[in-house]
């Protein structure tokens, strides 16, 4: 799985930042390794250089199944870092989701063709 970090021009994507982003994101989508090409990170500070108050820092991710669409998830929190571990939340989430239901229609597949006819 390739991680790939973009920064919007509010966001220093800085040599420590972008180590920080592909190790939560390693770390929390690693057991899905083998099933996913590539995950995009885009951050942005939603205020840019105003006086923000709030969650305004945003992590979007996208990863990029084998052989399926993309899915992709967004999360705001006050520092890129939160955002960054909420939005991988979601991503596990999903992704449980997304691959529980095609290991589960799998594997009625293959029930249903060792039953007897």
């Amino acid at each position: 799985m390739k991680i790939q970090v973009n920064t919007d021009r509010n966001v220093e994507g800085s040599e420590a930042l972008v180590q920080m982003v592909e190790a939560e994101v390693q770390y929390g989508l690693d057991r899905f390794d083998d099933r996913l090409t590539r995950v995009e990170v885009h951050l942005g500070d939603e205020s840019g250089e105003k006086d923000g108050s709030g969650a305004d820092k945003r992590c979007l991710l996208e990863a990029r199944p084998t052989g399926m669409q993309p899915v992709v998830v967004t999360d705001f929190a006050d520092t890129v870092e939160q955002a960054v571990v909420g939005a991988t939340g979601k991503m596990q989430s999903l992704l449980n989701s997304t691959f529980g239901r095609i290991d589960g229609r799998d594997s009625d597949a293959t029930i249903r063709q060792d039953e007897p006819t």
